[in-house]
């Protein structure tokens, strides 16, 4: 059924209920059935109970996907990605939230709010169903169980929405509220961070052992509908989130103002080391399912697209996949978990996605942004030069210069010259072609599946014209196909950096037509994050805890270095470079430098980062460091100048205290009086 036909039939049937939810969007619409009998009348028919639930998921697309382009939500974009468009300051026409506004908190309590709106309905409409789908007369037990733990994974998957964005958020009562009294009467103030990680943590456990018997065979090719694996995911995040310094033992000036209407602090400045063990044995219970792995493509010894071998690092590269990498092509295996190769029912380490369903703002907008000028593409998304230098070596050492502009430099200097003409012949600093800087030349192969540098390679396979295909992109000022500096328009790349992963070889937007890009399925989680979540929980522990599994028994969780290289391991295994030193996994701090860069590298562009920084309060330092790029303004004659880093002038970044959370909107403050903003957003009546 398509989304038209579905809310024709629910207005139909719920008539007033749908237009009264618009004046109240915290109600539960079972209340206002005009009688017993159409509620009875709805929940007793399979179609009509599954078009609700329909209905509930819904409101996890748009402004609620996880990963979108900037349309819908910027929140993908942070210290490490950027879009360049939209920009008032280069397109007078543009009056929408640029990355410079983004970036300078100057967004207003009015933007990017659809996101609580959506969240509370579905919320509503997701406990109506809950109470009563058991009137169900055409499904089997088995099935209203499902179903029941399906609308309780989108009601606390919406929660966290939520409380991801806008900080601790209320929690309305399950049931019991008297919808016959004032706005007044029915307000509900915030609840504290732990308490609604706690209810969103155990809703998503009984979610889970509500879709046990059937949602544990569900196919991933029900992209948008969950399953166990999806809710004890969601559930590991939440804790991790819990166990971060945002909100454990928080006592900074920020978390002393962020009360509620009572005076009730907000974050926890309680440190609790037992959260991080909670986090790491949910992620454990991900793990022990056996159902999800990394995705590997066989290596590809032959012709032109011939696998590009890491170097001999006498452990992982003497072993077959998943022990080690001697039978993978890890650039492939990384690109194709998100190219659009795989369809999500053939992706083994996607737990949760919408498909690809995601509006008008979808992942292949973000593609068609990425795209190079010479393919019609806007060529706006680009990369920063930190990002860039994360990236390791193929041999897991640093790139020479990493960081020097931002003053973390160990005093090495940048690598100077180019891939020459006889190089590329000999097959020398494969996949680099002739006139390409050393400075991209051994790099990790996830370097390779992600970064757009200058002089890189684009298929573009779909383009109508061969001579259109198989393009090297450069980008100094002045490049005849239109892809460098334009002080003309806004479509260049502030760094000089663009985005490759997403992209898939066929990809281009010839025409300006969509459909020439392959659709790409959402990673909302998946099960690289959980891993590098697991590693994480039980790095910052001290003490031993014995911790209940999610379907009975125990687990022993400490900081063991084994336990830990089950989550680095598969991650770094599968990236191709080898293992941390030794010395880094006896040194919590230093393998917790490793692990954020990790998470940096591994989940570019999937919506994390932007949190990341904040759950492990980061982001003043982070997102307060100019940011860096190529020169763009240097033509090739003066390409090493152009290779040679500079504060980029068109990106602005700070960070201030408000930009911890997002500001509750003014209609929602006036609406609710027992609802308190966020520090640093003024509100006045």
């Amino acid at each position: 059924m398509n989304n038209k036909t579905l809310y024709t039939v629910l207005f139909l049937v719920f008539g007033s209920v749908l237009a009264f939810s618009c004046n109240n969007d915290y109600l539960d619409s079972s209340q206002y059935f005009k009688d017993r009998l159409t509620e009875e009348k709805v929940f007793q028919s399979k179609v009509y109970s599954e078009e609700w639930l329909a209905n509930v998921f819904e409101e996890l697309r748009g402004i609620n996907a996880d990963v979108a382009s900037k349309g819908v939500t910027p929140h993908n974009f942070a210290d490490g990605m950027y879009y360049g468009d939209r920009d008032k300051d280069f397109d007078p026409s543009k009056n929408e939230l640029s990355y410079n506004m983004f970036k300078m908190g100057q967004y207003t309590e009015g933007d990017k709010q659809d996101s609580w709106t959506q969240c509370y309905r579905g919320i509503r409409n997701a406990s109506t169903f809950i109470h009563n789908i058991y009137m169900n007369t055409e499904m089997s037990a088995d099935e209203i169980e499902d179903y029941k733990g399906q609308a309780r994974f989108a009601r606390a998957y919406l929660y966290w929405l939520l409380l991801r964005k806008y900080g601790p958020i209320p929690l309305l009562p399950d049931e019991g509220l008297d919808y016959t009294q004032s706005y007044d009467e029915l307000a509900v103030p915030r609840s504290t961070y732990e308490d609604c990680a706690e209810f969103i943590s155990n809703e998503m456990l009984l979610a889970a052992q509500e879709m046990e018997v059937r949602g544990m065979t569900r196919g991933q090719e029900s992209s948008a509908r969950p399953t166990v694996g999806a809710a004890l995911a969601t559930r590991a995040k939440v804790l991790l989130y819990a166990a971060s310094p945002l909100a454990n033992g928080n006592a900074s000036s920020f978390a002393t103002r962020l009360v509620d209407d009572e005076g009730r602090q907000l974050l926890s400045s309680n440190y609790q080391e037992e959260k991080w063990a909670k986090a790491a044995a949910a992620a454990r219970d991900v793990m022990e399912l056996g159902v999800y792995e990394l995705y590997a493509v066989p290596l590809q010894e032959t012709g032109e697209d011939a696998t590009v071998v890491p170097p001999d690092d006498h452990n992982f590269s003497e072993k077959t996949w998943p022990a080690g990498w001697a039978d993978i092509d890890p650039a492939k295996s990384y690109a194709q978990v998100f190219d659009g190769t795989l369809p999500a029912s053939g992706n083994p380490e996607l737990i949760f996605t919408r498909g690809n369903n995601q509006d008008g703002e979808s992942i292949r907008a973000m593609v068609a942004h990425q795209l190079p000028r010479s393919s019609t593409g806007w060529n706006t998304h680009g990369l920063t030069q930190k990002l860039v230098d994360a990236y390791y070596m193929n041999d897991g050492s640093d790139v020479p210069g990493r960081d020097k502009e931002i003053g973390r430099g160990d005093g090495s200097e940048r690598v100077s010259g180019y891939v020459s003409q006889e190089d590329y012949d000999n097959g020398w600093y494969r996949p680099l072609r002739a006139g390409v800087s050393l400075q991209y030349a051994h790099r990790e192969p996830r370097f390779y599946a992600s970064v757009a540098f200058n002089g890189s390679f684009w298929s573009l396979l779909n383009e109508s014209q061969e001579r259109n295909r198989n393009q090297q992109v450069f980008y100094y000022r002045d490049n005849p196909k239109g892809n460098g500096f334009n002080s003309s328009n806004a479509y260049w790349l502030r760094t000089g950096f663009g985005v490759k992963k997403f992209v898939h070889p066929n990809d281009t937007y010839e025409g300006g037509n969509i459909d020439n890009i392959v659709f790409k399925a959402e990673p909302a989680i998946r099960y690289a994050d959980i891993l590098l979540m697991y590693a994480e929980a039980l790095n910052e522990l001290d003490g031993s805890y014995t911790i209940p599994s999610w379907s009975g028994g125990s687990y022993t969780i400490s900081r063991n270095i084994s336990e830990m290289q089950r989550g680095i391991h598969p991650v770094r295994i599968r990236a191709g470079v080898p293992d941390y030193p030794s010395s880094d996994y006896s040194d919590k701090e230093a393998l917790r430098r490793r692990l954020k860069r990790e998470r940096f590298i591994e989940l570019l562009g999937e919506g994390q980062r932007y949190y990341d920084l904040r759950r492990w309060m980061d982001a003043p330092v982070e997102e307060s460091l100019p940011i860096y790029g190529c020169n763009v303004l240097m033509n090739e004659d003066e390409r090493d100048l152009f290779h040679q880093p500079v504060a980029i002038w068109a990106l602005e970044t700070t960070f201030a205290d408000k930009m911890w959370f997002w500001p509750i909107s003014h209609t929602e403050l006036k609406r609710n009086n027992r609802l308190t903003q966020n520090p640093g957003w003024t509100y006045n009546d």
